[in-house]
């Protein structure tokens, strides 16, 4: 079953293009049906109609006057910080919604009337206490401010006000000298003339600066003004916000000044409270006394309609996510059903794509609905005969294979029927990034982390999760694929932590190693017989490499192979992916004359490279550099088995009986006579051989199997007459294909012809031309282009392992050598720091882009075309889960 869905994978799902004929009345439960099953993607028949022409507009405008006020119960609700019940699973609501009612009827408006009524029901009671909330909090905030006020002026006439008379307001400064603590000690009036005016009240302690500011430049300074900060918040009855304010009371003697002033205190929104004559103590009294009971009273009224609203908006919270859903499914009913056209009077007709597999369940749904309707009038789904529209492209995906398809999906939507990317991306992709990231240590973090998001999948498969945390959800098998991979190219490279892992035993050892004692500059020698099964280390690199002084010259040979032999593979299977996809929709011009010359020109230059790497790798050089070295047949190096000269020269021999003299080359000792200066047995330079395939074609200087350089000669002419195949043989078949046949003249055709329909041909075959050179260019420079952009995997690899070598030696083993322990603290801590910032963390992500990179680049553009039209299904799910 796996194997048949991975080959489904590869091309997308075959589609149908429908058109449904439906009673009106069964209509709304036909669709109901459908957006169940989420397989079938409708096409708007009424273009040209605008939304507010449609047949079933006032339906979505009641489900949008029904989202208001849904919105609006959710915004009551956050404000109890109180969290909506969840309405369960998507499927079980699908599942538990009746559509059609117990009596048989279609149910068209039943649903919407009656959450209509109650959720008008229910707003209605919500508004109405919120309006007297804010009418009792406004109620509230002027009592508790008139109470302030009350205690903080007469706090002020008791204490500050005798003070002032006697300094501030005393005659030098032009303020009347009928002092104010004459007017609070004595128990006689004084004049009303002498009697300084006052206005009190409450303004924000945000503004009471320019508030002060405002009222001493408005009256010239011909007033005095105090502030007492209140200490309890006053709640803002509009927003709900707790606000700070501070009681003024300002001393003026015009009534000109008064009536500035009171202008002011409109402009700051202040406050202003009428009281008793300060002096007046039992009045003062019992306001304090009738207001602190009032204060009480709409206190105890305010909490009952805090606790009323509290319980509402509970009550509603158990509802609000399920109303939502249906209001959901009701709005994506009716705006599906606009695109559907009345041909005849009572019938519905719409068209739309169908996925193949499901278009026996899209029948069983649109008759099950007639059926439950006991209607004579039937139903009818036909296949409309082709010409089709473009079909849009869907695949059926899992858990697993959902983020690779989204992976490809961001670069481009795949062309219908197309080979698709994401089957290989799946396997290549997880697998580059470990190549660049490879290392155990680092490898097994990112693992650990992929296999926790799929353990505690289910525990997220429901929550509400934050943009960051539902990209990590989706891609939890990815994450976990990658750390998998790292942790195996960590082992072939043996390196964790920068370090090399001795687990198998190292096949080389240093003179003196046992007892720690080898010089700089010692050779390893191996521990058994080269070539013999002990000499090979079991899985990965020897961990000696990690200790020697050439350590980076063998890595840097080995992973730049190693990323050009990956490239190349990935890039010329991108190019047989263009071959398969031009056999299934059986364009023969691009199979032979755009895939062929492809493969042509890949093989004979590419997977030529790759040829040579493996040749070089398989062949034993110290055996034949052997055949090559000049021995005394005396001496002790020689082996009885070797064939003996006549010693004709200097007196030395090769193995294979070739007499030395001093003026012998490599290629007068080798035996293998393949030509060149190393007549097959010096080891070439590979980028050298590689560039002479061009530059000194039939030259090859260091060959390595006989009839080398005519092998590349006839490879150098493959690749050469590949490219005006590519170029010119498409572009003229199809100008044989369209080229229009000479007719004779009709006698009822025009004698004169203005020639546009020839240059209109010409003109295409132009554009023709033009496009294939594009293509040609495109595919010859990328393939080179393509080939060093691989390096990357060995730039990255490098760049990971010689950072985590750099943070070891500098930040723990400096601080290890120190031999204290708080040294080392601090040093692992460093360590710590760094690798988690730089190496799990910007590192993860390079390696990601660039791995990105690779395959939407240099991978697809072999053959992917990324015009695709994506399969949108009307879908109760999809619409529920795009809504949250």
């Amino acid at each position: 079953q796996q194997t048949i869905n991975m080959a489904k994978w590869f091309r997308s799902e075959p589609m149908e293009y429908i058109s449904i004929i439906m009673n009106e009345d069964a209509a709304h439960d036909c669709l109901a049906d459908l957006g169940k099953l989420g397989a079938i993607q409708f096409t708007d028949l009424n273009p040209d109609l605008t939304p507010f022409q449609r047949r079933y507009v006032s339906y979505v405008k009641r489900c949008d006057e029904l989202e208001r006020k849904l919105r609006y119960f959710v915004g009551e609700i956050e404000k109890f910080e109180l969290e909506c019940d969840s309405a369960g699973t998507i499927d079980s609501f699908l599942e538990s919604t009746p559509v059609v009612s117990s009596t048989g009827d279609t149910s068209n408006g039943k649903i919407l009337e009656t959450l209509e009524v109650e959720m008008e029901k229910y707003e209605s009671q919500l508004r109405e206490l919120n309006s007297f909330s804010e009418k009792l909090t406004v109620e509230y905030n002027e009592k508790v401010e008139l109470q302030e006020v009350l205690e903080k002026a007469r706090r002020f006439f008791m204490s500050d006000a005798p003070r002032l008379g006697a300094s501030e307001l005393r005659p030098g400064h032009g303020r009347t000298p009928a002092s104010l603590t004459s007017l609070l000690e004595s128990e006689v009036r004084p004049p009303l003339d002498m009697r300084f005016s006052f206005i009190t009240g409450v303004v924000s302690t945000d503004e009471s600066v320019r508030f002060e500011r405002m009222v001493f430049r408005t009256t010239r300074g011909n007033c005095y003004v105090r502030f007492a900060p209140i200490q309890q918040p006053i709640t803002d009855p509009e927003s709900g916000q707790l606000l700070g304010k501070s009681v003024f009371i300002v001393f003026f003697k015009s009534e000109a000044i008064g009536a500035k002033l009171k202008k002011i205190c409109d402009a700051f929104q202040a406050h202003r409270y009428t009281l008793p004559e300060m002096d007046d103590a039992s009045s003062v009294d019992r306001m304090l006394t009738e207001n602190a009971q009032e204060l009480v009273d709409s206190r105890t009224v305010l909490l009952k309609n805090q606790d009323t609203r509290y319980r509402l908006c509970q009550k509603l919270s158990h509802h609000c996510e399920r109303w939502t859903w249906i209001v959901l499914r009701e709005k994506a009913i009716y705006h599906s059903l606009n695109m559907f056209k009345a041909d005849v009077s009572g019938m519905l007709r719409g068209e739309g794509w169908v996925v193949a597999e499901n278009l026996h369940e899209v029948r069983e749904a649109v008759e099950r609905a007639h059926s439950n309707m006991d209607s004579g009038m039937p139903s009818h789904l036909d296949r409309v005969p082709q010409p089709w529209p473009t079909p849009p492209t869907h695949f059926v995906t899992n858990k697993f294979t959902y983020a690779y398809q989204e992976f490809v999906n961001t670069y481009g939507i795949p062309r219908y029927r197309e080979a698709n990317p994401a089957l290989f991306t799946a396997a290549t992709f997880p697998f580059l990034f470990g190549v660049m990231y490879g290392d155990i240590g680092h490898g097994m973090f990112l693992f650990v982390n992929g296999l926790s998001l799929v353990w505690n999948e289910k525990k997220w498969e429901n929550a509400k999760l934050d943009e960051m945390s539902e990209g990590l959800h989706v891609a939890r098998y990815m994450i976990l694929m990658m750390g998998f991979f790292a942790v195996y190219a960590g082992l072939i490279y043996n390196d964790c932590f920068s370090l090399g892992l001795n687990l198998f035993g190292s096949r080389w050892e240093f003179e003196g190693q046992e007892y720690g004692s080898v010089e700089d500059g010692a050779v390893a020698v191996p521990t058994a017989e080269h070539g013999s099964e002990e000499s090979v280390y079991p899985f990965g690199l020897d961990p000696v490499w990690h200790v020697t002084s050439n350590e980076l010259l063998f890595f840097n040979s080995f992973k730049m192979k190693m990323s050009v032999i990956f490239g190349i593979f990935q890039m010329f299977l991108g190019t047989c992916l263009k071959g398969l996809n031009a056999l299934y929709f059986q364009e023969r011009l691009d199979l032979l004359f755009e895939f062929v010359p492809m493969v042509v020109f890949a093989l004979s230059l590419f997977m030529y490279m790759v040829f040579l790497i493996f040749l070089k790798w398989s062949i034993n050089w110290d055996e034949r550099m052997l055949s090559a070295t000049c021995f005394d047949p005396d001496g002790d190096h020689w082996d009885s088995a070797w064939t003996r000269c006549n010693q004709s020269g200097n007196g030395l021999c090769t193995p294979w009986g070739y007499s030395c003299t001093d003026s012998s080359t490599t290629a007068d000792k080798c035996p293998l006579n393949y030509g060149g200066s190393g007549d097959g047995c010096q080891p070439p330079n590979l980028i050298t051989t590689l560039i002479n395939i061009a530059l000194s074609p039939g030259t090859v200087d260091e060959p390595m199997y006989a009839g080398q350089p005519f092998i590349q000669n006839i490879l150098l002419l493959c690749a050469i007459g590949s490219v005006p195949v590519l170029l010119l043989a498409k572009p003229y078949f199809l100008s044989q294909q369209t080229h229009v046949p000479i007719h004779h003249h009709d006698e009822d055709a025009p004698l004169y012809d203005d020639g546009h329909d020839e240059d209109e041909e010409e003109h295409s075959f132009g554009e023709i031309v033009i496009h294939q050179a594009i293509e040609t260019i495109e595919f010859v420079l990328g393939m080179v282009s393509n080939t060093a952009s691989y390096l990357r995997l060995w730039a990255l690899s490098l760049a990971h392992s010689e950072l985590a070598t750099v943070f070891w030696d500098k930040a723990m083993l400096s601080t290890l050598n120190m031999s204290t322990f708080l040294a080392c603290y601090f040093g692992f801590a460093v360590f710590a720091g760094v690798t988690f910032g730089v190496l799990l963390m910007m590192d993860v992500l390079e390696c990601f882009l660039h791995a990105l990179r690779l395959h939407w680049v240099e991978f697809q553009n072999k053959f992917y075309k990324a015009d695709g039209v994506r399969f949108t299904p009307y879908s109760f799910k999809q619409i529920i889960k795009d809504s949250q």
